[in-house]
């Protein structure tokens, strides 16, 4: 299977996806916004927009299965399947802050072998395949070489539903405030993973996430040259609902300090 010639055409799929969306972000009304769960939100173009990529993905490769946010669709494979968010970062489009994106990711069993994610507002998409490297509008991306975390810009997400953990989320914030250049939390995951990929943040770490949330940006990182981890250090970060995704020259300090704050 090409991978790459695969890739190149979901950038595509992204972007159409992302065209609509851009149209729509003047036009939603607060009656339209539905709660699917405590501060989780969700409208009718994430909707349109996952049936627009479905569509699109079926007839490039009919064989994938599908892992969707909104389950716009009931259809798993035994071994390749989409994994799709819509528009991540539905509530800064809601609320007209500009930072949502499109997340595309093809898994095969438990191995994402590529990654698409497109930035709608910056028209910026960020992609990867297994082995190739990594891409911003067809120009080659790297993680940073930082290797003090003092040096660092790190970000996170803050908890928006599961606050059982939220004293060692916050114990934690504040030690990574006193020994980095600062946090940034841009409410899009598949964003800040991009983000890391490219080099503009030099670490990103949240818990309480979905596959969807960081199948993508995980490979692109990872073919960036960085390095991802769930909070222990293991490879359980893609269903595990927890990363450390980082440059990878910060990444032990870094997780010590997570695991220590976590655990």
């Amino acid at each position: 299977m090409n991978y790459q010639e695969i890739c190149l055409k979901v950038c595509e799929i992204a972007k159409h996806a992302g065209s609509f969306i851009r149209a729509e972000r003047n036009k939603i009304a607060a009656h339209q916004v539905e709660v699917k769960s405590l501060n989780s939100l969700v409208t009718y173009v994430d909707k349109t927009s996952e049936n627009m990529l479905v569509q699109a993905l079926q007839e490039l490769l009919p064989e994938a299965g599908f892992i969707t946010e909104e389950e716009t669709i009931d259809k798993k494979s035994e071994s390749l399947n989409w994994i799709i968010d819509p528009l991540d970062g539905t509530t800064n489009f809601i609320h007209g802050v500009p930072c949502f994106s499109v997340s595309i990711a093809l898994i095969d069993k438990e191995e994402i072998v590529l990654g698409v994610i497109y930035e709608i507002n910056l028209d910026e998409c960020f992609y990867a395949w297994k082995n190739g490297g990594a891409y911003l509008n067809g120009s080659k991306i790297n993680v940073t070489t930082t290797n003090n975390l003092s040096d660092t810009l790190i970000a996170t997400g803050f908890p928006y539903y599961d606050f059982e953990r939220i004293q060692s989320y916050m114990n934690l914030l504040r030690e990574l405030m006193e020994k980095t250049r600062g946090i940034r939390r841009l409410g899009s995951a598949a964003t800040d993973l991009a983000y890391v990929a490219c080099g503009r943040f030099d670490a990103f770490y949240e818990y309480s996430l979905h596959a969807w949330d960081v199948a993508a940006g995980a490979l692109i990182v990872q073919e960036a040259g960085g390095k991802v981890t769930d909070f222990d250090g293991g490879d359980n970060y893609i269903f595990g609902k927890e990363i450390n995704a980082s440059n990878g020259y910060i990444h032990t300090e870094l997780s010590t300090i997570i695991t220590k704050n976590f655990h």
